[in-house]
């Protein structure tokens, strides 16, 4: 199956970049290109776009806005937006997390990290670039509430719903580890993991793992651990 990628950016020099990059790939292609957050939303409806590419800023609606409106709409659930930024570490990517991204990548990135981007993102798995980890999104949801504050009692409630070895896989995904490892980690077939994590997902109303990343966090399930 070919993912169709979508272009949002205000640079058309970084645009025609990825697009030519794109579009070398056998398994994808490029169906349209946004200058903007409203123009990239539109798009996403009408050429029915597997994964968005998103610049956080741009003029007039910008990514962090245009990606709460794809994660808002019923009918673009499967779209998964990657946010690209200049600067990695940036207070919006975790406000781009909390709006449905499923992960961020730097505009630095190489070419094939930024072609696995897109292919871990159509496949529904959460994206952190090695500059962008876990640890960091724990950092900053920390600087944002340090007295716990900010926690979301709605969440934290939520949590109730879930096994306790759906809490124990949620531990692990917010480590950042991937099925595998969480398999190895508590001596279950990854097939199992997998399950866990969809469950999870579903009790939690998670789009992906990104947002199950955050969610831990915001529940309190998870502490940062601040440097």
């Amino acid at each position: 199956m070919t993912i169709r990628v979508l272009l949002a950016d205000d640079q058309a020099l970084l645009r025609s970049a990825f697009r030519v990059l794109v579009d070398s790939e056998p398994d994808m292609e490029v169906v349209g290109e946004a200058s903007d957050g409203a123009e990239a939303v539109r798009l996403t409806k009408e050429q029915r776009a597997d994964v968005v590419l998103m610049d956080i800023r741009m003029p007039g609606t910008d990514g962090l806005a245009a990606t709460r409106m794809i994660s808002a709409d019923p009918d673009l659930a499967d779209v998964r937006v990657v946010i690209l930024t200049t600067f990695e570490v940036d207070d919006y990517v975790v406000q781009s997390l909390r709006a449905g991204a499923s992960g961020f990548l730097g505009k630095g990135a190489e070419p094939e990290e930024l072609l696995n981007a897109i292919r871990i993102a159509a496949g529904g798995q959460a994206l952190l670039s090695p500059a962008a980890t876990t640890g960091l999104i724990a950092r900053f949801l920390a600087q944002r509430d340090p007295a716990d504050g900010d926690r979301d009692p709605a969440r934290g409630e939520r949590l109730d719903s879930l096994t306790v070895r759906e809490r124990e896989v949620l531990v692990q995904v917010a480590g950042g580890h991937s099925n595998d490892e969480i398999a190895e980690r508590l001596e279950v077939s990854p097939l199992t993991v997998k399950t866990h994590v969809n469950r999870a997902m579903a009790k939690l109303g998670a789009r992906d793992r990104a947002q199950l990343v955050v969610i831990a966090y915001e529940s309190g399930l998870v502490r940062p651990r601040v440097e």
